[in-house]
């Protein structure tokens, strides 16, 4: 659930609600009952839980190019 800003448009009270996508604005300012305006804001940005993403996952050999492994085998015909 994201939160939202508000400001009220007579006391100019500024705060946030963390509320549903879902959930109708807010119309009135806990502090003197006028109006209030939800604010645009740019977000928090993203937050990564757990181990996260590391440069060592994607390591390349000290070379720069990847190992090949010989993929020639030894057949033996038996007639």
């Amino acid at each position: 659930m994201p939160t939202y800003d508000y400001q009220c448009q007579s006391c100019g009270h500024e705060f946030e609600v963390f509320q549903s996508i879902s959930a109708e604005p807010l119309q009135r300012c806990p502090v003197c009952g006028s109006m209030v305006r939800r604010l645009i804001r740019g977000g928090s940005g993203l937050i990564f839980k757990g181990s996260g993403f590391y440069i060592t996952d994607y390591k390349k050999n000290s070379g720069g190019q990847k190992k090949k492994e010989s993929t020639n085998a030894t057949v033996e015909h038996k007639d």
